[in-house]
């Protein structure tokens, strides 16, 4: 049952909050046209392609990076305003204990958790492939970067492909050979020097190709020149790939590609995987930064307002920058992902019970 007082700290958590977010995402759309305005004009984009199809995902992606640090600076700020009113005081001197006042901001934060994982794993996903459209087409149209020789890759658990070259704009591959294993043998080989993709019945064209089989030490070959329509566990799309392709998924897409592209022996899983992973770490580190804004500005102290959000600031950088250090350690390989992604929230739980020992009872 809710009292009062939880009702009180409540609304305060969530309207600042709210105030915070939209303060921050009008100024991130400002800082944001100003960069691109020129490609808005150059490349020839419609109004309803910004405004309907890149901002309405921009700013929720920018939501989505941002939001512990948005969930720091409303708990420094709202709760700052108390101490310096006394409210803080007045609360603690009635009876309340620092673990009972803690409750109200740890209901709140829990509701932005679950938003946060909520708009994470599902809706920031799908407004980030009209965004990502947008500035791949019209923004940052030299990003695209395609795989056109010497690719190896599973097909299946028995099935071993090699593509020597690729033709993005003809979509057409020179020299595919296609291998079926048994055990550790070799079972037949699939040969074809010309292979073309049909577009309106999504399948490979081979245009002539050879099989050779293998029974024991006696080897089969057979040439065939008459084109065949083939479906092969692979597509054009599989050739591009894009640095930041993994934010247009939605989780479910992300187990999905993780677990082709490790069938396929790709080496490119760990960014999925440090994606999915950073989701559900990034949702908890709301909850993790308010207990230690709580323990920050709950104190009044001479400085006031402005020596907590200070306080709070540096936190955030520190926050955001041990977090880049760990993505590029688990990027590298250095420390496994799932590590790598919570070790930020380690350490500052680890920060967040000692300014909670250390704050004013």
């Amino acid at each position: 049952m809710l009292t009062t007082l939880d009702k009180y700290l409540i609304g305060k958590y969530l309207s600042t909050f709210s105030f915070s977010v939209l303060i921050c995402s009008m100024i991130s759309m400002a800082i944001d046209f100003s960069d691109k305005v020129r490609n808005f004009i150059e490349s020839g984009c419609t109004l309803k392609n910004i405004m309907v199809d890149y901002y309405p995902g921009f700013v929720l992606h920018m939501m989505g990076l941002l939001m512990p640090m948005y969930v720091l600076i409303t708990v420094v700020f709202f709760t700052s305003r108390l101490a310096f009113n006394s409210e803080i005081l007045s609360i603690l001197n009635a009876g309340v204990s620092f673990w009972r006042l803690m409750r109200p901001y740890l209901i709140a934060a829990g509701l932005i958790c679950l938003l946060h994982l909520l708009l994470g794993h599902f809706l920031i996903p799908k407004l980030n492939q009209k965004r990502l459209w947008f500035e791949r087409t019209f923004v940052w149209t030299d990003k695209q970067q395609v795989k056109t020789s010497n690719i190896h890759f599973m097909m299946a658990p028995t099935t071993k492909a090699f593509i020597k070259g690729y033709d993005n704009k003809a979509q057409r591959i020179s020299l595919l050979r296609i291998e079926e294993l048994q055990g550790s043998k070799v079972k037949s080989i699939l040969e074809a020097d010309n292979v073309v993709w049909k577009e309106d019945a999504q399948k490979w064209n081979l245009q002539s190709y050879s099989v050779r089989t293998f029974d024991g030490l006696k080897e089969y070959y057979k040439r065939y020149n008459t084109p065949i329509d083939t479906s092969i566990n692979l597509a054009p799309q599989d050739f591009i790939f894009y640095h930041n392709q993994n934010e247009e998924m939605t989780s479910a897409e992300l187990n999905t590609a993780i677990d082709r592209d490790r069938s396929r022996g790709f080496s490119n899983t760990r960014l999925y995987s440090i994606e999915l992973y950073r989701r559900f770490a990034d949702a908890f580190t709301n909850i993790i930064l308010t207990i230690i804004g709580l323990a920050v500005a709950g104190r009044k102290v001479r400085g006031g307002m402005g020596l907590h959000l200070a306080i709070a600031i540096g936190i955030g950088f520190t926050f955001i920058l041990l977090q880049k250090f760990a993505i590029s350690f688990a990027s590298s390989g250095n420390v496994p992902v799932l590590l790598g992604m919570w070790l930020p929230n380690i350490i500052f739980s680890l920060v967040a019970g000692w300014l909670v020992f250390r704050a004013q009872k």
